[in-house]
């Protein structure tokens, strides 16, 4: 079985029975009252998922099983002579709940390596499409192109065991992240490089990997891509991609169309999408200012005109977050170490410097900070890979280490359809009325 997919079914089988007590002797205890306006405007804070592989507090931020970023980044392990996580680590991590040794990264590296062969049926899909194709459809579309690889849809096919769902999910999830470097770095270099591939190298860890077939040949680039597939992994289970792949996996949906249905969501503009609207910002406001750093006075302008212009400042605000963004912050250490006479860079501080005043002084901005896209472009461009629309798809990437994570624990717990109950306009005017009352049916 491997042993870590052994410690896995222990550690479900021990939360399992907690879960049932939980539900059995506290299930009618209620979490929350929910208003009118919650219904309305995105259910923001309504606690009504459970997603066990991190926790986010709007002063604190993320926690991945009780771990901040930086206590991340000093105890994870690390490839040897970086400073940087190593991913793998975080996976196992969010899978088993604890930190991993140096020997458990070596066997997920090892494993990935081992798993990562994509059939050329796949290529072939993503080929069909014009070459102006947005990368993250590309990438959806290869993802939904290797759902005949899956797993757990040919067992259910069959008739198994609910009880076995969860193990054959994790062939899917261990599957699934080795194949995914492999397809995105496909899209890229069929997209910008003319469609000259660079084949595997097994050897290298799960991030150098990938850093090596998207064309890059840098110890610095494969650090970034380390750190950048570690803070980019989850973000509890309440934002759009891990919601909506736990939504569609909790129709028994596989991995691979679970994970498809989360990134489409990852690619709206309000959610993935942002971290290319603000590398085009910061770049369209240096060229309009006439290039080179401008000065502060100048970004406060143009900063002011977005906003006046009825835009929003990409990178600025959370849906939860009422800080400055831990991620945000290990991008700023990380670029202070290797980068810090970068131009980019610089701009990116000088906004971050800029933009919390302004948006604090019109008074409408629960939280004027910066949140991890406001930093991730600048780095990117700095080692090369300038193609912004790409970096969605590095999101992706990353971000199913931690949504495929929970997957397993969906189906370990055996966590039920998701269907939560809706009503009309009509309803909710009569409700405020007091002509008819809320029904938990």
């Amino acid at each position: 079985m491997g042993y870590i997919k052994e410690k896995f079914k222990v550690k479900a089988d021990e939360l399992s029975a907690e879960v049932k007590d939980l539900v059995k002797n506290h299930g009618t205890k209620k979490l929350d009252d929910v208003t009118i306006a919650q219904a309305y405007q995105g259910m923001r804070g309504i606690p009504g998922l459970v997603t066990e592989t991190s926790l986010l507090d709007a002063n604190e931020g993320i926690r991945f099983r009780g771990y901040s970023i930086p206590e991340l980044r000093d105890n994870l392990p690390k490839a040897p002579g970086g400073a940087e996580p190593l991913p793998e680590g975080l996976f196992y991590l969010m899978l088993i709940g604890e930190l991993p040794t140096e020997a458990d990264v070596q066997y997920l590296s090892g494993m990935w390596a081992r798993r990562s062969h994509v059939p050329n049926y796949v290529f072939d899909a993503i080929e069909a499409l014009p070459i102006t194709t947005h990368p993250m459809t590309m990438f959806t579309v290869g993802i939904m192109a290797l759902q005949t690889e899956s797993v757990f849809a040919k067992a259910y096919a069959e008739g198994i065991n609910k009880k076995d769902y969860w193990s054959y999910m994790y062939e899917d999830t261990m599957n699934l992240i080795a194949r995914l470097p492999r397809i995105a770095a496909y899209v890229y270099r069929r997209k910008y490089k003319e469609g000259k591939h660079i084949q595997p190298n097994g050897m290298l860890d799960w991030s150098a990997n990938f850093a090596h077939m998207l064309g890059y040949d840098n110890e610095g680039f494969n650090e970034l891509m380390r750190l950048y597939m570690t803070i980019h992994s989850d973000h509890e289970g309440g934002n759009v991609s891990a919601h909506t792949t736990h939504l569609v996996g909790s129709a028994l949906s596989d991995a691979y169309l679970s994970f498809a249905a989360g990134m489409n969501g990852l690619a709206g503009p309000l959610h993935g999408l942002a971290n290319q609207e603000v590398i085009r910002w910061i770049l369209s406001m240096r060229e309009e200012l006439g290039g080179g750093i401008p000065t502060k006075s100048q970004i406060e302008q143009y900063v002011r005109k977005t906003l006046s212009d009825g835009k929003v400042v990409p990178g600025y605000g959370h849906a939860v977050l009422r800080k400055t963004d831990p991620r945000f912050t290990a991008q700023m250490e990380f670029a202070k170490k290797h980068l810090p006479d970068d131009e980019l860079v610089r701009i990116v501080w000088m906004v971050y410097e800029t933009v919390p005043p302004i948006l604090q002084d019109l008074g409408k901005v629960k939280n004027p900070w910066p949140n991890v896209d406001a930093h991730s472009g600048a780095l990117l461009v700095h080692y090369g890979l300038v193609e912004y629309e790409f970096y969605t798809v590095l999101f992706g990437v990353s971000r199913a280490l931690g949504v495929l994570a929970s997957l397993c624990w969906d189906r370990a717990l055996g966590l039920s359809l998701e269907r939560p109950k809706s009503v009309t306009t009509e309803w909710m005017k009569l409700f405020a009325e007091g002509k008819v009352e809320a029904s938990a049916e």
